[in-house]
């Protein structure tokens, strides 16, 4: 444990016994200080300790455009198409407003009103599907089904720069007690209306403004089924060549409002995600656990970069600032959700879910048996705190699509045994001219990252993207990191370097 002791203003009186223990106090760090202790341990002796981002005016107006009435009224709309289970969408005798596909033409319906708003800058679209039928005693689809993914594209202006793609997502079909129950009540109002209100309040907002790169804000069905609307999507996101830097899953984030819960957390958020990636082979994963890197998956720095991003953007109008916290767990127990579909893929991405869960609420017919009310009902739904989720998935959104692209090739050089880290990277394709790096570190132990430096300089004899610097730090005591910024502070996801001689 590092000491530091800090004398300040004057003594008058005190006790003999007291002043003893000062002074010797006194001696013993200015002493260890002498002797080169951990008081000046070579991770502090370069950089500086990490602060907020500067904050971008142009988005800070559109995030203080997040509505609580608009969430609101998307979560009122969802509810009162009474189920919006995905096996409803085979029902021909549903009554005419009710069941899930008449919810995804609602969900289209708004995107469409969005691009008008904004001269028709979104694409919005249906991603349409059979699903085949499920076998086993656990299936959920038992016959062949249609399922249908609404999404909207937000184009990036930037050739060099459009195909890189950061997505929102939450999931608007819904369930009751029986998850075969394609005609009874299912409100959904927290599992997942929430979640589809993220989306398109971040829709209505960003799509005003322009990045460099691609955003796209999602809403898929078949994820009580077995995620398989977010299974779909991604695979096509696969197959298109999308390049998916992040997705931002939002299931439940409804913070629930059950009267005498005294546990729940308004002004926290947790953002769960996958500490070794979903596609890593066993040699890779080998590698990755004798590195230490078991923590550092891209879908991990996505999180700690939702940390970054609350940093700076932690004021809201409406309310008090919520803060994301980091599940180093790629779920709940015994639970499920989209951003692993995307994960399977090879995709980066999180989960977003209120601090504590009442499971009376989720997953239950309504009903009120021995005094206790059950049922995902509208009544338990915070809307100001939707409205917090919502500003920290649009500035996350933002920052991230209009960072330049991360760096690539990014590599510590291990063939000398020195105290020295000497970092290399490339830059990523398409990065614009201006381009700056900052190279992170943490101690092993320790979540997030602690201190940068902006001393990211061309590599000798390059003709350009080409990098190198050589910090007086121990590459044995630290988790390096590198990310690309521009001149206004957005700054791209961080990668950790692989050794090589």
């Amino acid at each position: 444990m590092d000491h530091h002791l800090v004398f300040s203003g004057r003594f008058r009186r005190v006790a003999p016994g007291l002043a003893l223990v000062i002074v010797l106090l006194a001696i013993t760090v200015s002493g260890a200080a002498a002797s080169g202790s951990a008081s000046e341990r070579d991770l502090d002796v370069a950089g500086a300790p990490i602060q907020p981002a500067p904050v971008d005016p142009s988005l800070e107006k559109a995030l203080s455009q997040i509505s609580s009435a608009r969430i609101q009224h998307t979560i009122e709309t969802l509810v009162g198409f009474y189920t919006r289970s995905t096996l409803s969408s085979m029902e021909t005798d549903l009554p005419k407003g009710e069941g899930v596909t008449a919810a995804a033409d609602w969900i289209a319906g708004e995107l469409n009103r969005y691009s008008a708003a904004c001269g028709g800058c979104l694409e919005v679209k249906r991603d349409t599907f059979t699903e085949p039928p499920q076998s086993g005693p656990h299936a959920r689809i038992v016959r062949p089904t249609t399922i249908t993914n609404v999404y909207a594209v937000l184009r990036g202006t930037d050739p060099a720069q459009a195909r890189r793609v950061i997505l929102v997502t939450g999931h608007y079909d819904s369930r009751n007690t029986d998850v075969m129950d394609d005609h009874g009540a299912a409100p959904g109002a927290n599992d997942d209306a929430s979640g589809v209100a993220v989306s398109l309040e971040c829709a209505r907002v960003l799509s005003k403004l322009k990045f460099p790169a691609t955003l796209v804000f999602a809403t898929v069905a078949g994820e009580e089924q077995g995620l398989n609307g977010s299974a779909h999507l991604a695979k096509l996101a696969k197959d298109e060549g999308w390049q998916i830097e992040g997705v931002l899953n939002n299931d439940i984030v409804g913070g629930n409002t059950t009267p005498g819960d005294k546990f729940q957390d308004k002004s926290a958020v947790r953002v769960f995600s996958e500490g070794i990636p979903a596609t890593a082979t066993p040699e890779e994963v080998r590698r990755l656990v004798m590195l230490g890197y078991d923590s550092d998956s891209p879908s991990r720095e996505l999180a700690r970069a939702v940390t970054d991003v609350a940093r700076t953007y932690d004021a809201t109008p409406e309310a008090t600032a919520i803060h994301p916290v980091l599940e180093f767990r790629l779920d709940r127990f015994l639970r499920g959700g989209d951003h692993y579909s995307f994960n399977k893929e090879g995709f980066a991405a999180v989960r977003f879910t209120e601090w504590r869960e009442d499971f009376n609420h989720q997953h239950q017919n309504v009903r009120t048996e021995n005094g206790v009310e059950y049922g995902d009902l509208l009544k338990f739904v915070d809307f100001h705190y939707v409205a917090r989720v919502s500003r920290i998935n649009a500035a996350t959104l933002a920052t991230l699509a209009a960072a330049p692209p991360a760096p690539v090739n990014v590599v510590v050089v291990t063939s000398n045994l020195d105290n020295n880290s000497t970092l290399r990277w490339s830059a990523g394709e398409g990065a614009p001219a201006g381009t700056k790096y900052e190279v992170l570190w943490r101690p092993l132990s320790a979540p997030n990252w602690q201190r940068l430096t902006r001393d990211g300089i061309q590599a000798p004899g390059s003709t350009g993207g080409e990098y190198s610097v050589t910090l007086p730090i121990s590459k044995d005591n630290a988790i390096f990191g590198v990310r690309a910024v521009d001149a206004a502070g957005h700054a791209s996801l961080a990668v950790v370097p692989m050794p090589v001689r």
